[in-house]
């Protein structure tokens, strides 16, 4: 083992950046709360320094992907299709079986410029989270409850509000609600059996309210929607602890693009668009495992230096300090001083771990296991 990669298994290493991460997130948590003066003001340019905020927070987990774990990303589409990237705005649909597949997005979104005006529809729960939550708050990132009945409302009036958006926006809707797992996935198909809808393999039912909404509300507004469709090579199962670790995953992407106008604006013939697309995807997955590749022409869009340089800034800004009030503490014996100290360490390792938790699957929402019982 060579020493940089002896180096990206120590916990002391991990503990460094997570340390950069948060505090940097607070700060940039606060100069957000400070931008919301411009609203009134100038609405347009509170969101375009929001979006810089934003990635200047984000883009350091996407270099914990693209330069500290080495993880490549390959798109499977057209040429046509790719040369839209970054240049209008569109409804992102992804499967949602990895815990990583988020920071596999976002990586599609940096390197085409999009990274800090990215958007999704979020869970209410995630608005408590610090850094996550409260980053996305000043974003207009939608939440709901997942509840149709008390999320129509709020719902359509934060998608809405996006129509006016200066910058090119990729809406993100995980349209199974929830991260595929074995029990969720039987209690979905058993919904489906029951509706007389298809079975799928390697999905779950795909929840329409949400999408049929999306679409309705930000037609006008979005070009196109862009399908995702996620998989690792070799069968691996990433985790956010692994690239924190520095392994190496591949991560391939099949891209398809359909344009707006294509799909029905009637809310019933749109939810079958939406379900006629998720047996397209079954299908693209079961191709994938047979023949390790999706149909398409390969790209591979180069890394950017900029997630690299933005985490550098934020660790010369806040380590040099950091390391000199420790060995202040240490230097001046008291054992009090050197007990707080790593009493605050040790709370700081608390906090990393539990942000850390909120993208691992088994500790994922419950949703799916009982809602899936019921109707949409």
């Amino acid at each position: 083992m060579g020493f940089i990669a002896f180096l990206k298994t120590q916990f002391i290493v991990h503990l460094l950046i997570g340390f950069v991460f948060v505090v940097s997130g607070l700060i940039i948590n606060f100069i957000q709360l400070c931008t919301l003066v411009l609203w009134p003001l100038n609405k347009q340019l509170y969101r375009r320094v929001n979006c810089r905020l934003a990635y200047s927070l984000w883009s350091q987990l996407v270099m914990l992907l693209e330069w500290w774990s080495g993880t490549e990303c390959t798109l499977f589409s057209d040429e046509a299709t790719v040369k839209t990237f970054g240049k209008e705005h569109v409804i992102i649909i992804l499967n949602h079986n990895f815990e990583i597949d988020f920071l596999c997005g976002w990586t599609m979104t940096e390197r085409f410029g999009v990274l800090g005006s990215s958007k999704v529809l979020a869970k209410r729960e995630l608005l408590y989270v610090p850094l996550i939550g409260w980053t996305w708050y000043f974003l207009e990132i939608v939440f709901c409850k997942r509840k149709w009945e008390e999320d129509r409302d709020t719902v359509i009036e934060g998608l809405k509000r996006l129509s006016d958006y200066p910058e090119y926006m990729w809406f993100l809707l995980y349209c199974e609600g929830t991260r595929f797992t074995e029990t969720k996935h039987r209690i979905s198909m058993e919904v489906a059996e029951s509706k007389g809808l298809p079975k799928l393999k390697y999905h779950l039912l795909p929840r329409t309210k949400g999408f049929t909404t999306a679409v309705q509300c930000l037609r006008g507004t979005v070009s196109a929607v862009y399908d995702v469709t996620l998989n690792f090579r070799g069968n691996k199962n990433p985790s956010l602890l692994g690239i924190l670790y520095g392994k190496k995953y591949e991560a391939d992407m099949c891209v398809r693009r359909f344009p707006l106008e294509d799909i029905p604006q009637d809310e019933k013939e749109a939810a079958n668009w939406l379900h006629k697309l998720y047996q397209e995807k079954d299908a693209l997955q079961e191709m994938y495992n047979q023949e390790g590749v999706f149909p398409g022409k390969k790209f591979k869009p180069p890394r950017r230096p900029w997630t690299l340089l933005n985490f550098l800034f934020w660790a010369t800004v806040l380590l040099s300090p950091l390391f000199t009030f420790g060995f202040g503490v240490f230097a001046s014996g008291s054992p009090l001083l050197i007990l707080a100290f790593l009493g605050l360490v040790g709370a700081a390792s608390f906090g990393v771990r539990r942000l850390i938790g909120v993208t691992e699957i088994e500790k994922g929402s419950s949703y799916g296991n009982q809602e899936f019982k019921k109707k949409e």
